[in-house]
């Protein structure tokens, strides 16, 4: 996934950097750091469509960090190191039955704002034990980590297109037949052409995050 161009929310990892050396000043020192454990089906939809955060629910019992502290976000099996992030405020809490106020409550959705982002080219791991979703690492652990990634890449513009032969009585309906099947398929069945700007030789098809053939006579 192409990282987007730099947000006002300040969460683009092609933009500041909230983990390089240059902003450190800028964020006050954070008195822990946290490891994430992505499940694998999350990882996968994180790749498909650009978010500035990411939201994670269901962890009862879990150590809950605190707004302002550092994250770093690993896939398993083997694990790698996928992102950074901070946490954000969290959205409160949850009801057991959102229909039922009176309901048992648990504690809200853990936010993280992106940072920095290596979800396709994932950074080996070793030596860390997780104990969780969520464990607790010592300042210069998460440092460790974080110095893994490097500095972002360099951006450039990028072409990216999506081509659909629709059958339509009207360019108007076409149009709306186009943007339902894009919202129905989606990136898990649509392929999207991109090319660097200037070079459309160069086209590639992606499909589920990933580079995908698309010349049937190739894979003959």
């Amino acid at each position: 996934m192409t990282d987007t161009e730099p947000r006002t929310s300040g969460t683009s990892e092609g933009g500041p950097d909230g983990w390089s050396r240059r902003a450190e000043p800028e964020q006050p020192e954070a008195a822990g750091a946290w490891a994430v454990l992505l499940p694998a089906e999350r990882y996968g939809a994180e790749r498909l469509v650009h978010h500035d955060t990411l939201e994670l629910t269901g962890l009862d019992g879990a150590a809950r960090p605190r707004p302002g502290e550092p994250v770093a976000v690993l896939v398993d099996e083997p694990l790698r190191l996928v992102a950074l992030g901070r946490v954000a405020l969290t959205t409160g809490e949850t009801r057991e039955d959102p229909d039922d106020p009176q309901s048992e409550a648990g504690p809200g959705a853990l936010v993280v704002t992106y940072t920095r982002r290596t979800l396709d080219e994932p950074v080996p791991v070793t030596g860390l034990t997780l104990a969780g979703p969520v464990t607790a690492l010592d300042p210069a652990g998460w440092r460790s980590l974080a110095d893994r990634i490097g500095p972002p890449p360099a951006r450039r513009s990028w072409l990216v297109s999506l081509d659909l032969p629709i059958e339509a009585a009207s360019p108007a309906e076409a149009v709306r037949l186009f943007w339902s099947y894009v919202q129905e398929l989606g990136p898990r069945e649509l392929p999207a052409f991109v090319s660097p700007s200037g070079d459309e030789l160069a086209m590639q098809a992606f499909v589920l995050g990933v580079e995908a053939n698309q010349d049937p006579e190739e894979d003959d």
